[in-house]
């Protein structure tokens, strides 16, 4: 049985942790509609990852051309729109988080499908927060709207891999009444 493969598709590697992770309920940015989202952070360290992400931005751009050069006499060049895949050593360094990786944006109009590690549905909303580590499905594709051309990001699905610190500086309930010290409890 052969496969047919989408060349602006791309599963990223295990590493990937999963920051402002808007997965089960979809949310407003800048007064737009609501969209389910999820920023990738990549890291540098996973050539293979971002190698494929390079080549999905490529593909979608070939693909787009069209829908790129909209009412202009030319496509512009690849290196003179917007794409997905940012430095977060450039755009974010102050933000230890994404210090020696890149990061991808993807969002969606319909809630992504979230699995665990062996691949069954995640339920319990808890499990999937800013911080954990997984894999996500995700492809590229090109836009044009309102003079804004450039290659987008869409989220499929995500696989939670394994739990990791908490992100936006909020403990989760479950740390913090990890401890069984409650000697001032009631007193």
């Amino acid at each position: 049985m052969s496969t047919i493969t989408n060349p602006t598709k791309v599963i990223t590697g295990p590493q990937t942790r999963w920051s402002y992770a808007n997965v089960w309920n979809p949310k407003s940015i800048n007064g737009g509609k609501p969209k389910y989202s999820v920023s990738l952070i990549i890291p540098k360290s996973d050539v293979r990852t971002v190698e494929k992400i390079k080549a999905a931005i490529k593909a979608a751009y070939e693909e787009g051309e069209s829908k790129l050069k909209g009412n202009g006499k030319s496509v512009p060049p690849l290196s003179a729109i917007k794409t997905p895949l940012r430095d977060g050593d450039i755009e974010r360094p102050d933000d230890e988080t994404y210090r020696n990786a890149y990061f991808v944006n993807a969002n969606s109009d319909t809630a992504p499908g979230v699995v665990d590690a062996d691949r069954q549905p995640i339920l319990d909303t808890s499990e999937v927060y800013s911080g954990v580590y997984g894999r996500a499905s995700i492809n590229f594709y090109a836009f044009n709207s309102n003079g804004n051309r450039g290659i987008a990001c869409g989220l499929n699905n995500l696989q939670k891999i394994r739990d990791g610190e908490p992100l936006g500086g909020k403990a989760r309930a479950e740390d913090d009444f990890a401890s069984a010290d409650d000697d001032d409890f009631l007193s």
